[in-house]
């Protein structure tokens, strides 16, 4: 898997335009993280039968995505991002990389390629409304987020399944995003 390119390309969620961001004025400000702790902190994202193997890509200097480990199993993961206020180390299968490479180029996915992520340390917490909201604003339903997978790229009929309000339960699988291309489902895990 060619894991270097743009953005649009390799973006993933709000961590990903988070990182993009800030990278150059957080590295200026704190030490960057060594290759060997963005690594460990990925590999927290899935259960280590995934992450043990994966691909391991961190956000570099200008939004280009470098790959610090090349893996084998089809899988990619990516470091917490030091710029987001809690742990949100994710690990994503094929599709699911394409989906939120998608997402972040503001194209819409391709139908009915499911794709799965991992995101078992917790997600940065997130508008529950609008794909591109980077903080709370009034109206844009930010929501906590724990431990959890995500569904992505699934057939309406799949979503219709589940509950897709504005203000859901977090502690039960829910539709992010609903009614707009990048809708995905979240289910929590303990």
């Amino acid at each position: 898997m060619n894991t270097t390119g743009s953005m649009g390309r390799y973006g993933v969620m709000a961590l990903a335009m988070a990182m993009a961001a800030t990278t150059q004025t957080t590295a200026a400000k704190t030490s960057a993280p060594s290759d060997a702790q963005l690594i460990a902190s990925a590999q927290r994202a899935a259960p280590a039968a995934v992450a043990k193997d994966a691909t391991i890509v961190a956000m570099g200097v200008g939004g280009k995505m470098r790959t610090l480990r090349e893996g084998r199993n089809g899988w990619t993961c990516m470091p917490d991002s030091p710029t987001t206020p809690g742990p949100d180390p994710m690990c994503m299968d094929k599709n699911a990389f394409a989906w939120a490479g998608a997402w972040m180029g503001h194209k819409t996915p391709a139908s009915a390629k499911v794709g799965f992520m991992y995101m078992l340390q917790g997600g940065t917490d997130a508008s529950n409304t609008d794909p591109y909201a980077t903080k709370p604003g009034a109206g844009n339903h930010w929501i906590k987020t724990g431990a959890h997978v995500m569904v992505v790229g699934a057939d309406q009929g799949f979503y219709d399944l589940y509950p897709k309000g504005a203000d859901p339960d977090t502690h039960a699988p829910y539709v992010m995003w609903a009614g707009t291309p990048y809708q995905h489902l979240m289910v929590p895990v303990k």
